[in-house]
């Protein structure tokens, strides 16, 4: 059967089921192009010189997460790898941050087996260039695809004559190591964390980091566990903690713990999301506003002027705190391939997504969402509010969260939107950065909306923001009837939008 891998290789990584699309064959081919588009490449070989480069034993590092199809897919992809001349170390299991961390601490490429909070039949690949820095579309992951897809075609290339070897190492403790040393949590007052693993990786990387499981001192951090058990199976719930279903479960917990937060981890535990001691989820925009004043400070009083990216979803309460604060900001697009090379673009200390995902200057550019829950803590830690009064200070505006709409065609009701919207309010300003902002924000009242079409589905996601929570309402509303229906139109006024 002929494999079309356009469906698996995303905007920036690769993600299917198992193994209808991905399969230990297409890993395999997948491994051999990723040795020679870019670990190669990165040595200064080029595609076209395998055997000559591998005499001077070009290397990456491979982890995985616990999903059941991992070992398998694992090994095969680390043959297509060596059979070009490169040297594999293997991780075992980790964290996409554990990865990260061994690509930045290494200094060679990565590619990390997981599917995220994607549901079990699924199984994916991350990929990093030596240092964690970026693969996406346009830095590599399109020229893999390609070469993969040749090799799928017409066959695998033919092993160099030295192949690379397979190493195994354990880097989860220096790991943990590293982060204690960014965050120094040994004089906060005593906290009582609940934290839902989700059945994925922070079951591993949690007792690490923030317990003694990995041989370090021991914290004034009581954690109460949930789900830490690795289960690829997912068997109760989803390891997705952007979907407010799979936050319930530690919501309750919280609150019957009497507990002084929550934390919720994904699937491969990169992204951490904060629920507060009134069981209450507190916004991603807010903790990347809170994470960012922390390494703002931190810079200033260095007597550098820091840059902060984040992408246009997130709060506007992020620019306007940051700025104010003293920083640069910088918008960017949303994704981790784009934000993580606008990271480095600006040498910025710190960028954060509307989906949980934060990024550090000092780990590499890359996200960790155990190093920004590492901020948390010291943020609760250090003063004697609650986390919902500490959350409320970074969370001035009300925002409608991610809406998805199925639509037959996003291009024509994302121009019936416009259309609609211009006629009605000749004053806003409108860009196309990443899908279609508009923006109400400099005039009352203060609103704005994007609309950006799925890359693979039928879909248009919209995320609202207002300066209280009638607009907020209103503005969503309207956009939802005009995406969902041609016939409608925005209502006129001056305190409606």
């Amino acid at each position: 059967m002929a494999i079309d891998l356009s469906t698996l290789v995303k905007a920036y990584d690769v993600r299917g089921v198992v193994p209808d699309q991905l399969s230990p064959h297409v890993a395999q081919a997948l491994g051999a192009a990723f040795a020679r588009a870019v670990v190669l490449a990165d040595a200064g070989a080029g595609s076209a010189d395998a055997d000559e480069a591998a005499a001077g034993r070009p290397a990456m590092v491979i982890g995985r997460d616990m999903r059941d199809s991992g070992p398998e897919l694992v090994d095969a992809f680390a043959r297509g790898v060596t059979g070009q001349g490169v040297d594999v170390t293997l991780i075992g299991l980790c964290s996409t941050d554990g990865l990260y961390f061994a690509s930045g601490r290494l200094d060679v490429p990565g590619a990390m087996f997981t599917a995220s909070h994607n549901p079990a039949r699924y199984n994916g690949i991350k990929l990093c260039r030596s240092g964690a820095r970026p693969v996406g579309q346009e830095t590599g992951l399109a020229q893999v695809r390609e070469l993969a897809q040749g090799y799928l075609d017409d066959g695998l290339p033919e092993p160099v004559a030295e192949p690379g070897r397979v190493t195994e190492q354990d880097v989860l403790a220096d790991y943990a190591g590293f982060l204690r040393e960014l965050v120094d949590l040994s004089g906060v007052r005593p906290l009582k964390v609940v934290v839902d693993a989700g059945n994925g990786m922070g079951g591993l990387t949690v007792p690490a980091v923030l317990g003694d499981a990995a041989g370090l001192a021991g914290l004034p951090v009581e954690v109460v566990p949930l789900f830490f058990e690795l289960d690829g199976t997912f068997p109760n719930h989803e390891a997705n903690p952007l979907e407010p279903a799979n936050l319930i479960d530690l919501q309750a917990a919280v609150v019957a713990n009497e507990a002084d937060l929550g934390l919720a981890f994904d699937g491969d535990a990169d992204r951490c999301f904060v629920v507060d001691e009134r069981g209450g989820a507190v916004s991603p925009s807010a903790i990347t506003a809170l994470v960012g004043l922390a390494e703002v400070t931190k810079e200033l009083t260095a007597g550098r002027t820091p840059t902060v990216i984040h992408n246009l979803i997130t709060s506007h309460a992020v620019p306007d705190l940051l700025s104010a604060a003293g920083a640069e900001t910088v918008r960017t697009r949303v994704g981790h391939s784009f934000i993580k090379a606008q990271m480095a673009r600006h040498g910025a200390v710190f960028g954060g997504e509307h989906s949980a995902h934060y990024y550090f200057r000092d780990f590499w550019f890359a996200d960790t969402g155990m190093l920004a829950a590492l901020h948390v803590l010291a943020a609760l830690g250090t003063q004697d509010h609650t986390m919902s009064e500490l959350a409320e200070m970074f969370e001035p505006y009300v925002g409608s969260g991610e809406i998805n709409s199925t639509v037959p065609d996003a291009a024509a009701a994302t121009e019936r939107v416009l259309d609609a919207y211009r006629a009605a309010y000749p004053g806003i300003v409108v860009d196309t950065l990443d899908g279609v902002t508009v923006s109400h924000w400099e005039s009352h009242p203060q609103w704005w909306f994007n609309l950006r079409a799925s890359n693979t589905e039928p879909l248009l996601r919209l995320n609202v923001e207002a300066a209280d929570q009638d607009i907020m309402e209103k503005v969503r509303d309207d956009v939802l009837s005009l995406v969902r229906d041609p016939a409608a139109e925005p209502a006129e006024g001056e305190e409606t939008p």
